[in-house]
């Protein structure tokens, strides 16, 4: 079963890594990481396949579920982790589920990912729907953790992996070809940048086309520190004629909402009357504005 999975052979032209100094390792490395750009770059129509339907989930108030094993359930965690600080997503917008719980986020549970009964129960715990959109990712494509999840979803499936002859059912399917690891077997390595890249397309994709970004801006950051209050008093800046220490006065007004800021500038509001425009405007901040 295992011997014809590409991420699961040797490459006979492949170096002896345990002869190599350090700079001829990271040279063959960084060469790998270039295979992981090609593999992203020609799954591209399928990968915007899954965008649409990543979207499509946002805009019906619905979510983006992630499911994997190891190092690309650990990629999903991170993934959805990100949204609520990066564009203001609820916290349940985009679920990640992972083979051996959170347990596995620290330490390895591979054994974890051959339970197809664990992947459906991780599923209907989080109580799917037909509207939510599920992406299991698995470069070997044969968790079988990873096929559960995916038969006892309701809606849109995606499966992302590098296993042409996956057995796993979805409607949607991104093969990366990548070829060999460098070091055999060891899917963190190119598989999981290539992973990573697709799932930064259908995360920002979805959360720029519902709403969570005007222009290039990450509008509906939320300002939890020092660095991300910079960058949000910068954003009121460059979207009003205020200088910084007036935009700073009026982030905090607004409740330090970025987009109600904007809105209460150009449109003279209050918060309240800023907020309902927004809302008005199905919360897009180019809509409110025009």
């Amino acid at each position: 079963m295992y011997e014809g999975i590409p991420t699961e052979q040797v490459d006979p032209t492949g170096p002896e890594l345990d002869r190599l100094d350090a700079r001829e390792l990271v040279a063959f490395l960084l060469a790998e990481e270039e295979r992981a750009r090609l593999a992203v770059a020609g799954a591209l129509d399928a990968i915007a396949l899954i965008c649409d339907a990543a979207t499509a989930s946002i805009r019906a108030g619905a979510r983006v579920i992630y499911a994997g094993a190891g190092t690309s359930g650990r990629l999903g965690v991170l993934d959805a982790s990100e949204m609520p600080p990066t564009f203001g997503a609820r916290s349940d917008q985009f679920v990640a589920l992972i083979a051996g719980g959170k347990a596995a986020l620290t330490r390895s549970v591979e054994g974890a990912e051959d339970d197809a009964a664990a992947g459906r129960a991780a599923l209907l715990a989080v109580e799917p729907t037909a509207r939510d959109c599920v992406v299991g990712i698995t470069m070997s494509g044969t968790a079988a953790y990873v096929g559960g999840v995916l038969e006892a979803a309701l809606g849109s499936t995606a499966l992302i992996t590098a296993n042409p002859a996956a057995p796993l059912r979805a409607q949607i399917r991104v093969v990366l070809d990548l070829g060999p690891e460098l070091l055999a077997g060891s899917t963190r390595l190119k598989g999981g940048s290539a992973t990573k890249a697709v799932l930064n397309m259908i995360s920002t994709a979805a959360m720029a086309r519902s709403g969570h970004v005007y222009k290039n801006l990450m509008v509906r950051v939320r300002p939890v520190n020092k660095k991300l209050r910079a960058r949000a008093e910068r954003l009121v800046t460059r979207l009003t004629d205020l200088d910084g220490d007036a935009a700073a006065l009026l982030l905090r007004a607004a409740h330090d909402d970025v987009e109600v800021a904007v809105v209460m500038h150009h449109r003279a509001l209050d918060v309240a009357g800023a907020r309902a425009h927004l809302d008005a405007a199905g919360g897009s901040l180019r809509e409110a504005l025009s």
